[in-house]
């Protein structure tokens, strides 16, 4: 009967997973190595057994010895890749996830779904493509790590003082100004316009907003677009967007959301008569799909320019800070 030790469970634990062209070399290799360091143990005054158990103790745990004999990765995403992968996904989620919410939620309302159907509709989405993306871009790279050998291999690149970013613009300079200067005059002269003249030269007179806009809705329009064309120069003039601009723009954001919106669920914002006019039959059904989608188009824009805008206020205190 064959006496086994603790040696040959050790050697037999840490072979279990290399590969057989490889398993007779390393595991004549280890045994030598266990027994040069066990007799040095005994030949320095300690038990054999106690020398066996403390060499095989001080190697540590079979599996993690035999990766390192083989190179084999002990984590699905090692540093090789972990940092390209933390970007993919930070940036996979920054595209996907708002276009899969804006999505699920305009089809939900089109479909005529109540607020709380909506939200829950959204909320799933936004859990299964996180855990999704989170999955398979996982998957993707611990694939990678496990085949490519060589970062190049990939391509993309071992790091080098040409892959350094430029600094990002904080939305504060004169072209950034002026452009959206423009953008707001052109916007009150075009509503202007629209509610007095119209855009259907077949059709004087036949405004796309309603006309009970005017003056009152339109004044007020006027003064939210004052108003921010305020804060662009404000802006402009401190070099760089900050918290309490942010903030501002924020407020200014979400009185017009808020009210364009309102305006919207009460049919105030558009001509009712305009579509109809236009295309006749079926024009109620188009105008009441065109109103779902400026909706949400007025909320996606506003929310975008508000995180933003925030967004740049902390670039620019990082900056500041570190310009100190």
């Amino acid at each position: 009967m064959t006496t086994t030790t603790l040696t040959d469970r050790y050697i037999d634990a840490a072979m279990r997973t290399v590969p057989e062209p490889q398993r007779l070399d390393l595991a004549a290799e280890l045994r030598a190595s266990i027994a040069d360091q066990t007799d040095a143990r005994v030949a320095a005054g300690e038990d054999p057994a106690a020398a066996e158990r403390a060499v095989l103790t001080a190697l540590g745990d079979p599996e993690v010895l035999a990766a390192g004999y083989t190179d084999r990765p002990l984590q699905l995403i090692g540093p090789r890749y972990f940092l390209d992968w933390w970007r993919l996904l930070k940036l996979l989620l920054a595209i996907v996830l708002p276009c899969a919410a804006f999505g699920v939620a305009l089809g939900q309302t089109l479909s005529g779904a109540s607020f709380g159907e909506l939200v829950g509709s959204v909320v799933v989405t936004l859990i299964q493509v996180t855990v999704n993306l989170g999955f398979w871009t996982v998957l993707v790279f611990a694939i990678v790590e496990r085949t490519v050998q060589r970062r190049t291999d990939m391509g993309l690149g071992e790091w080098s003082l040409d892959r350094l970013p430029e600094p990002r613009p904080r939305g504060a300079g004169f072209g950034d100004m002026v452009g959206q200067l423009v953008f707001l005059v052109l916007g009150v002269g075009l509503v202007l316009w629209d509610l007095s003249i119209g855009f259907v030269p077949t059709e004087r007179g036949l405004s796309f907003f309603d006309p009970g806009l005017w003056p009152a809705w339109f004044a007020g329009f006027v003064v939210l677009a004052v108003a921010e064309a305020v804060l662009t120069i404000v802006v402009y003039l401190v070099g760089r967007w900050t918290p309490a601009l942010a903030v501002v723009n924020l407020v200014l954001n979400v009185a017009f959301a808020a009210a364009a919106v309102w305006l919207l669920t009460q049919g105030r914002l558009l001509n009712a008569e305009f579509f109809p006019t236009i295309i006749g039959e079926g024009g109620d059904d188009v105008a009441g799909i065109l109103a779902v989608i400026i909706g949400f188009g007025i909320v996606a824009i506003a929310a975008w320019d508000t995180v933003d805008a925030f967004l740049k206020a902390r670039q620019g205190r990082g900056g500041a800070m570190l310009g100190r």
